[in-house]
């Protein structure tokens, strides 16, 4: 594969293609050579184990409980463990198992969305001010830190009230959808700046150069030698985010500004389970449980690709 470029220039071929085949061996050389990296981290197997685990409890939880979670008795509030409730029963006389396993679908699901969101918005912004540069890079780049220097917590809080007036009764889908679109709103400026800063490097190489000399359009250079270039970064991030995500919904649920009723996930569960936590622990201590694991899980995946995939950390 990589002999053939000289070979190419030794009939004469044009400048443009022997470049294309040298930066396709790379770049497959850097996928090849990451995935062979990543198969011998230990990280990268257990937090895989974890994810498989989690994505399936998610998927089909009937395989691991077939008790409904918004069934309540107010009869069992608070009860102890017991073949029934294995894990005991919260406040309104719920199982506390089949909740928490109940919860993995919208946890997971705000953790997707959220990360596919976030990459799609701030890799676009990210990659048309990396290439174009000039008065658009300009632009993109404060109307980022505009949204960057906005806290957290604070943006959600302004976002989800404006939108969700009290006693107003909303669907599972809106409710999920608000959530993740503030995530979004909220956190796409630093995807903005990590795709932006690579595709400003990868706009300086030669065979971008080359192309760009050649007559070739922006759609064709970006797609083509750009765009294929910056996914190694791009996807580092969606991966650690992915975690990140996960505790963000768990905050906003926490207090209260998140995901609700009848939405049943980890972060519901926890702000839940603050009302009586020291007559019922379990209440709070499971669905705390799931979700460090998922949160763990994650970033560990997202450390592992990273040092396999990132050329300048070998």
């Amino acid at each position: 594969m990589t002999d053939t470029a000289p070979a190419l220039r030794a009939r004469g071929a044009e400048p443009d293609e022997a470049a294309a085949v040298d930066e396709s061996a790379g770049r497959g050389g850097l996928w090849v050579d990451g995935w062979a990296q990543l198969r011998r981290r230990p990280l990268f197997w257990i937090a895989s184990t974890l994810i498989l685990v989690l994505l399936v409890m998610a998927l089909w939880p009937s395989l691991f409980t077939s008790v409904d979670p918004r069934v309540a008795d107010l009869a069992l509030s608070g009860a102890d463990p017991s073949p029934d409730a294995v894990l005991g029963r919260d406040l309104q006389g719920r199982d506390i198992y089949a909740r928490a396993i109940h919860g993995a679908a919208p946890t997971l699901t705000v953790g997707l969305l959220a990360s596919l969101g976030t990459v799609l918005v701030g890799a676009m912004a990210g990659l048309v001010a990396g290439y174009r540069g000039s008065w658009v890079d300009g632009l993109v780049s404060r109307v980022g830190e505009v949204f960057a220097g906005l806290p957290f917590i604070l943006g959600g809080i302004v976002i989800l009230t404006t939108f969700n007036q009290p006693g107003r009764i909303v669907g599972e889908v809106r409710i999920v959808t608000q959530v993740v679109l503030t995530i979004v709103v909220l956190s796409w400026p630093l995807a903005m700046r990590i795709m932006r800063a690579a595709a400003l490097e990868i706009s300086q190489q030669d065979y971008v150069k080359a192309a760009r000399a050649l007559g070739a359009g922006p759609l064709r250079i970006v797609g083509r030698h750009i765009l294929p270039n910056t996914l190694a970064p791009v996807l580092v991030f969606a991966t650690i985010q992915f975690g990140v995500f996960i505790g963000a919904e768990a905050a906003l649920s926490f207090l209260g500004i998140g995901l609700r009723d009848p939405v049943v996930s980890w972060g519901v569960m926890i702000s839940e389970a603050q009302e009586r936590v020291a007559d019922i622990p379990q209440a709070l201590f499971f669905p705390a449980a799931f979700l460090v694991v998922a949160v763990l899980a994650f970033v560990m995946l997202g450390d592992a690709v990273r040092d396999a995939f990132d050329p300048r950390g070998r």
